[in-house]
């Protein structure tokens, strides 16, 4: 494996950084929209606000990375892992999502109306008021999270996963064909299907 590069200086907009370490760094208002990352690694880092929209992130690993109220609108992610971290009133629309595993993270409030999500897994995470309005889900799976307070309204569900998740979504149950769940989300979410198709169920 490549030995990284310490990261030295400031985050430029537009910039080229390839085989560099980013550690315990904290990142408050950056401007630096348009900048590819490959085959970088994030550790310890937090982004405070920020403006990182049309970024990329290819074959990256980000550990206990925090995003709060930072702009990655239309960024790209491919081949990258983010572990164990946190993303909060993260503005995330119409990003483009390939190969990418969320795992033992904490998502609250991410807003990812618009994008598209291909191939990517989100494993034991917390997400809070997750926003996917309008996006497109194909092969996505969600084992051991916790979903509260999810709008699907207007998702494009292919072969998404929903089995071993906690279910808790407030909008769009229109949108769920295409979706794999067991039999116990079924007889948790039966009372919404039922209230949504303007059923009445009565003893």
């Amino acid at each position: 494996m490549a030995v990284l590069i310490p990261f030295e200086g400031d985050l430029e907009p537009g910039g080229d950084y390839e085989g560099v370490r980013f550690a315990e760094v904290t990142f408050d208002e950056a401007a630096a929209g348009g900048c590819h990352f490959l085959d970088c690694e994030f550790s310890g880092v937090s982004f405070g606000g920020g403006r990182l929209r049309k970024c990329r992130f290819t074959g990256v690993a980000l550990r206990e990375v925090r995003f709060v109220a930072t702009d990655l609108a239309e960024s790209g992610w491919q081949d990258t892992t983010l572990a164990g971290c946190a993303l909060a009133g993260v503005q995330a629309f119409s990003a483009a999502l390939r190969r990418v595993v969320f795992t033992s993270g904490k998502l609250d409030s991410v807003n990812f109306r618009g994008a598209v999500l291909t191939d990517a897994t989100f494993e034991d995470c917390v997400l809070r008021d997750a926003d996917f309005g309008g996006a497109t889900l194909l092969r996505v799976s969600f084992p051991g999270c916790t979903l509260e307070g999810a709008d699907f309204t207007k998702v494009t569900c292919t072969e998404v996963d929903l089995r071993g998740a906690r279910l808790g979504i407030t909008a769009g149950y229109e949108s769920l064909r295409g979706v794999t769940i067991d039999s116990g989300q079924l007889v948790a979410l039966a009372p919404y299907l039922a209230r949504h198709l303007g059923i009445t169920v009565a003893d």
